[in-house]
């Protein structure tokens, strides 16, 4: 299972961390070790003083596919559901600015939370929207419509260097609104009317 993140795929998002606007997605990659299940509690590492939540749709790959054009890229995803991308963001900045790759910043265990897997099939023909709450209130709201680029351009670009697999997952980038989280936060991704995903901090 390989798993990709996309970054700076909502223009707010990048405009609120003072970061460009990219012309193509921005890729960079976490290890399996990230995934934390929907429902488990994540806890704070020591090794940051400023973890950020940012809560974005996912994708799992429904069957393999290499150099896939963008016409033909929805029919690779079999799943959707909403996770966080837990970001050491003290660390992130720190490498950024020294010019070093932020892997450790962001592929660290358990910084990828995973909700409950819904069937692609009924989100496929419209834009899709969600939200995150901490703590019972809304601190994101996404909208597909608003991404920079959309999943048959995440799907098609990826593929060019990747042989996509089934299992793969694509966290696809996150709204504004992210923040630093705190023992205790509750937070809940909601895709439609259900709640898909959980997890409490500590």
């Amino acid at each position: 299972m390989k798993i990709f993140c996309i970054g700076r795929n909502y223009a707010a998002h990048a405009e609120e961390l003072n970061n460009a606007v990219p012309g193509k997605p921005l890729v960079f990659m976490k290890p399996p070790t990230a995934v934390l299940k929907h429902d488990r509690d994540f806890y704070i590492p020591d090794f940051s003083k400023d973890i950020h939540y940012e809560g974005e749709l996912v994708l799992r790959i429904g069957k393999n596919g290499k150099s896939i054009s963008p016409k033909f890229a929805l029919r690779y995803i079999s799943h959707i559901t909403v996770g966080l991308d837990f970001t050491a963001r003290d660390l992130q900045d720190e490498l950024k600015s020294n010019g070093h790759p932020w892997e450790i910043a962001k592929g660290f265990d358990n910084s990828a939370v995973l909700g409950e897997w819904l069937d692609f099939e009924p989100f496929k023909d419209a834009p899709i929207t969600y939200e995150l709450k901490k703590n019972s209130v809304t601190v994101q709201n996404g909208d597909t419509s608003l991404l920079l680029f959309p999943f048959e351009q995440i799907i098609a670009h990826l593929s060019i260097y990747f042989t996509l697999q089934q299992g793969d997952i694509i966290f696809t980038g996150t709204p504004k609104g992210v923040g630093s989280i705190a023992p205790g936060d509750l937070y809940q991704g909601i895709l439609g009317d259900q709640v898909v995903m959980t997890c409490q901090v500590r």
